[in-house]
């Protein structure tokens, strides 16, 4: 059979191999999913993007207690202002 009689063969089948090619592939991802490999992965991802939360909310932590120092600090020098203004 030549290789144009198998490929037009494909075709009038197309349905038929898109659903086999379906199953091949939920087969296939079961077992992936299943294997020990994919879940140590699986877990080491999850235990980086938990780490890199943490860093991140100390930051934010971090950032926000400056800001607050900043503005305790600003209301600080206005006070002092207006009571040096008030005194003259």
């Amino acid at each position: 059979m030549s290789y144009k009689k198998v490929l037009d063969k494909c075709v009038e089948h197309k349905h038929a191999l898109i659903f086999a090619a379906g199953i091949a592939t939920a087969i296939a991802g079961k077992k992936i999913l299943e294997s020990q490999t994919f879940k140590d992965t699986a877990t080491r991802g999850m235990a980086s993007v938990m780490s890199v939360r943490k860093d991140a909310e100390e930051c934010f932590q971090d950032m926000k207690e400056n800001a607050e120092d900043i503005v305790e600090d600003a209301h600080r020098k206005d006070k002092k202002e207006i009571y040096v203004e008030a005194k003259e």
